[in-house]
């Protein structure tokens, strides 16, 4: 049976969306773990899995995605948990319109 949008969503997107964020935040924001954990509300444990790809085994390649993954990252290390949500509903929906594997 073909899971419903949501269902891929929590199975699928969450996660790598999750993955770019935090590996953004690390990289290119220079933020440790810890750090990182706290913004995601994840446990810094989750970050190393995201960084070794042990978690979302997949990667987005698409330009443009990745772009406004940078654009969130940015928003949720300024803003904080206020935009978090928001900023992953709004990539999720990117994402799925966009299918960039």
């Amino acid at each position: 049976m073909k899971k419903t949008p949501c269902e891929n969503a929590i199975w699928e997107t969450l996660p790598i969306i999750r993955k770019e964020i935090a590996c953004c935040m690390c990289h290119d924001f220079g933020l440790n773990q810890k750090e990182a954990a706290k913004k995601l509300n994840v446990t810094p444990a989750a970050i190393s899995q995201y960084k070794c790809n042990k978690r979302a085994d997949k990667n987005i390649k698409d330009p443009m995605i990745l772009n406004e993954i940078r654009y969130s990252t940015e928003l949720i290390i300024n803003k904080g948990k206020d935009v978090l949500n928001t900023e992953i509903c709004r990539l999720c929906k990117l994402i799925n319109k966009n299918n960039p594997f």
